[in-house]
């Protein structure tokens, strides 16, 4: 039996030590490609049944008619949001898998960091000691103990950041389209809980309904230097209402873990370069925002965990032609992919 090719896009060394691992066997025939997929590198995936892609990759309606028509069978996306396929255009021409959870710890946990690096000024002391500085002007925080946090998106992730938060004393009030049954959770609704929190954090997927969720209209609900911490996606925030809301004392700090225009920066060295996003470089300029390049997934945990999720996905597949980590325009349009994909659908 020929080995299932895969056309593997957007690799960097730590996706091919991972996926190297969880093929050790060489069940699977893996090229890795540097470049991301989109409508002018499709030719790579010429001779591939599968294609495997990240969150950055660009699968619209020319890219899926272009992989459907070499024989593709499949795209395995090896992340868990999938606002970067076009689901509708996909249904009934090709197959879609993703890792719905990969390491939800791993996320939470890099939320915490972030938080805790920016109102303790972390960062800020380590660049002064590494300077032999050891003044403490400017550096004064808060505590988080009694703080009110407001959650957006209780899925894995979400809850999981909020125990951590509970464990600091903290009062937790969310927001979620689907709330969970008897989890414990005090549910708002958003305008509430962008007017009683003093930290917002989201946790939930990108969709067409809450894309720039944080605008000037919200932002202007929200509590005087409330902090705003994001490791989901970048376009849950309007970034000019961001830097505006900053700039009018009105946000006190932003965490930043994703941006909106992230595709053409993120997961690149550009310390040679001069950034063409005036927007990105503001907010970077700014004193109380913290950028991380889309790393709040990058644990050892977490990459095995994706490797191993992603060809099982695949495994199961091609062997029943169903997945149960399927994504389709149907499911998702039911209850947010909360249910499981029928093969009746297609």
């Amino acid at each position: 039996m020929n080995k299932i090719k895969i056309a593997f896009f957007d690799a960097k060394e730590y996706d091919r030590h991972s996926f190297e691992e969880s093929n050790k066997s060489e069940e699977f025939d893996i090229t890795f490609l540097d470049t991301r997929l989109s409508r002018d590198t499709c030719k790579l995936a010429e001779d591939a049944d599968v294609v495997c892609v990240f969150v950055n990759d660009d699968i619209d309606a020319s890219v899926i008619d272009q992989l459907s028509e070499m024989g593709v069978k499949l795209i395995a996306l090896r992340c868990a949001g999938y606002n970067n396929v076009d689901i509708e255009y996909a249904f009934r021409k090709i197959h879609i898998v993703r890792v719905p959870a990969y390491s939800p710890y791993a996320v939470a946990e890099h939320a915490m960091a972030l938080l805790l690096t920016s109102i303790r000024r972390i960062h800020k002391a380590y660049i002064r000691t590494k300077d032999f500085n050891f003044s403490l002007n400017g550096l004064t925080g808060f505590d988080l103990h009694g703080k009110t946090v407001g959650i957006v998106g209780t899925g894995k992730i979400g809850r999981i950041f909020i125990d951590i938060c509970r464990g600091f004393g903290m009062n937790v009030i969310a927001y979620d389209k689907f709330p969970a049954a008897d989890s414990g959770i005090t549910y708002v609704s958003l305008d509430e809980l962008w007017e009683r929190s003093d930290i917002i954090s989201f946790h939930c997927p990108l969709t067409d309904e809450n894309r720039h969720m944080v605008n000037s209209d919200s932002i202007a609900k929200m509590k005087k230097g409330v902090v705003l911490i994001n490791t989901s996606r970048g376009a849950l925030i309007d970034s000019e209402a961001l830097v505006e809301g900053i700039k009018q004392r009105q946000i006190g700090a932003a965490c930043l873990d994703v941006y909106e225009e992230e595709s053409d920066v993120f997961f690149h060295d550009y310390s040679n370069h001069i950034i063409n996003d005036d927007t990105l470089a503001r907010l970077i300029s700014m004193p109380n925002v913290i950028v991380t390049s889309h790393q709040a997934f990058l644990t050892n945990e977490a990459l095995q965990n994706i490797a191993d999720t992603t060809l099982s996905n695949i495994r199961e597949f091609i062997s029943n032609d169903t997945c149960v980590n399927e994504v389709c325009y149907k499911c998702s349009n039911l209850a947010n992919c909360k249910q499981t994909h029928e093969k009746k659908c297609f």
